[in-house]
C-alpha cells in the first residue's frame, strides 16, 4: 500500500454526523452556502443556481423598469467618451510593399529553338490554351477551357489562360404546354366504352372537381378498352384513393395504374394495396411521391403485395426501409422472370 493510500485510510471510519453536530452555527451557514454553488460555467441554468447568494442586503422594494432605464440612459450621457490616443488624419505613411521579380535560375531557364519562341511570340489566348491543355497543364485554365480544347479538336475558347472561371450561359427551358385532354368528353367516352380509347391521361390538371373523379372511376369499372388510367400531380386525396380501390376489384381490362405525386395518404394507399390483391390484369403500379411518408406498416404492405401479385412487374415507389426494399426487389425480378 503506498503512503497515499495509507494517509487515506485514516478517513475510512469517520463519523459525519458526529462532526456535523460539532460545527457552529457560523460554520453551518457557510457550509451551506459552499453546497449552494453549483455549476457557474453552465449557461442554460439562471443566474440563482449558477452562483450562491453573496449580497446581505435586503430588497428595497419591487422592480421599476422605466426608473432603471432612465438612470441608465442618463448614465450613458454623463459619462465622457475617450479621446483617440493618435487622432486619424487621413496622412499615408509609408512605403506600399512591391513584391521583388524573382530571378530564374540559369539551370531553370528554358530555351526552345527560334521557330518555336516565333511561333509562340504570335499565339493567340486560344491557341495557348490548346497547347496548355495538350501538354496536361490544367491549372492555367478553366474546366470548360480544358475540355473544350481536349474534347472539340478545334479552338472555340478565347477566354486565355489564367482568365477567372464563368459560368456556363443559362439555357431557358420552355415550360411544358398544359394537358389539353377535355375532362368532360374524355368521361363521356370512357362511359361509352370507346373502342379506340386506350389511354386515359389526366397529369397535372390540378383542377378536376373530385365528383368527376369519382364519376370517371366508376365508369372505369365496366370499361374493357382502356389499357392505362393516370392520376399524376391532380391534387387526389383519400375519396379518390378509395374510388380508384372500388375500380380496380371490378375491371379486367387496366394494365397501368399511376396516382403520384398527390394527396394520398396511408390509410387511402393501404386501400389501393388491398384492392390490387383481386385483380390479376394490373401490370404497372406506381403511387411515389405522396404529401407525407406513408409510413413502416404501409411500405410492409407493398412488398407483400408483390410478392402475392406476380402480375406486377414495375412498380413506382422509392422505400426508405431496408427491409421492404430488399422484398420488392426480389418480387420484383421473380415477377419479370415469370412473366419471360
Amino acid at each position: 500500500m503506498s503512503s497515499y493510500q495509507k494517509e487515506l485510510e485514516k478517513y475510512r471510519d469517520i463519523d459525519e454526523d458526529e462532526i456535523l453536530r460539532t460545527l457552529s452555527p457560523e460554520e453551518l451557514e457557510q457550509l451551506d452556502c459552499e453546497l449552494q454553488e453549483m455549476d457557474p460555467e453552465n449557461m442554460l441554468l439562471p443566474a440563482g443556481l449558477r452562483q450562491r447568494d453573496q449580497t446581505k442586503k435586503s430588497p428595497t422594494g419591487p422592480l421599476d423598469r422605466d426608473a432603471l432605464l432612465q438612470y441608465l440612459e442618463q448614465q450613458a450621457l454623463e459619462v465622457k467618451e475617450r479621446d483617440d490616443l493618435v487622432p486619424f488624419t487621413g496622412e499615408k505613411k509609408g512605403k506600399p510593399y512591391i513584391q521583388p521579380k524573382r530571378e530564374i535560375p540559369a539551370e531553370e531557364q528554358i530555351t526552345l529553338e527560334p521557330e518555336l519562341e516565333e511561333a509562340l511570340s504570335h499565339a493567340t489566348d486560344a491557341e495557348m490554351c490548346d497547347i496548355a491543355a495538350i501538354l496536361g497543364m490544367y491549372t492555367l485554365m478553366s474546366n470548360k477551357q480544358y475540355y473544350d480544347a481536349i474534347c472539340s479538336g478545334e479552338i472555340c475558347n478565347t477566354e486565355g489562360i489564367s482568365s477567372v472561371v464563368q459560368p456556363d450561359k443559362y439555357k431557358p427551358v420552355p415550360d411544358e404546354p398544359p394537358n389539353p385532354t377535355n375532362i368532360e368528353e374524355m368521361l363521356k367516352r370512357v362511359r361509352n366504352n370507346d373502342k379506340e380509347l386506350e389511354e386515359v391521361n389526366l397529369n397535372n390538371i390540378q383542377d378536376i372537381p373530385i365528383p368527376v373523379l369519382s364519376d370517371l372511376c366508376e365508369a372505369m369499372k365496366t370499361n374493357t378498352y382502356v389499357r392505362s388510367f393516370s392520376l399524376v400531380a391532380t391534387k387526389s386525396g383519400d375519396p379518390i384513393a378509395n374510388a380508384v380501390a372500388g375500380m380496380l376489384r371490378e375491371n379486367r381490362s387496366l394494365q397501368s395504374l399511376n396516382i403520384e405525386s398527390n394527396f394520398i395518404s396511408s390509410t387511402g394507399l393501404m386501400a389501393v394495396l388491398k384492392a390490387v390483391r383481386e385483380n390479376a390484369t394490373l401490370t404497372e403500379l406506381r403511387v411515389d411521391n405522396q404529401r407525407q411518408w406513408p409510413g413502416d406498416a404501409v411500405e410492409m404492405e407493398m412488398a407483400t403485395v408483390l410478392e402475392q401479385c406476380p402480375s406486377i412487374v414495375r412498380f413506382g415507389y422509392h422505400f426508405t426501409q431496408q427491409g421492404p426494399r430488399a422484398r420488392a426487389a426480389q418480387a420484383m425480378t421473380r415477377n419479370n422472370e415469370l412473366r419471360k
